[in-house]
C-alpha cells in the first residue's frame, strides 16, 4: 500500500525520496508514519488527510494524500 506524502515549510527536510507512493503498513497510522519519517512530534502542527484535518492516530489506507504542517509564525 502508499500513500503520497507532502512535507511544508520547514517540515521539507523530512519529505521521502518516495513521497509520491510512500510504502505503509496494514493499519498505519499519520502518528506512525510521521515517526517513520523523524518528524520530530512538537515540530508538527496540522495534519491534512486526503484535505480534511485529521489527528496523529487517523489510520491509513492505499492511495491516500497525507500533508504536514509546522506552526507558523508571521505578523
Amino acid at each position: 500500500m502508499h500513500v503520497s506524502v507532502r512535507c511544508f515549510a520547514s517540515l521539507s527536510r523530512f519529505t521521502p525520496p518516495d513521497a509520491e507512493a510512500c510504502a505503509i503498513g496494514p493499519g498505519e497510522t499519520v502518528g506512525g508514519l510521521v515517526a517513520r519519517l523523524g518528524i520530530p512530534p512538537e515540530e508538527l502542527k496540522l495534519v491534512f488527510l486526503n484535505g480534511l484535518h485529521a489527528g496523529l492516530d487517523a489510520a491509513l489506507k492505499d492511495g491516500d494524500r497525507v500533508g504536514l504542517f509546522p506552526a507558523v509564525g508571521g505578523g
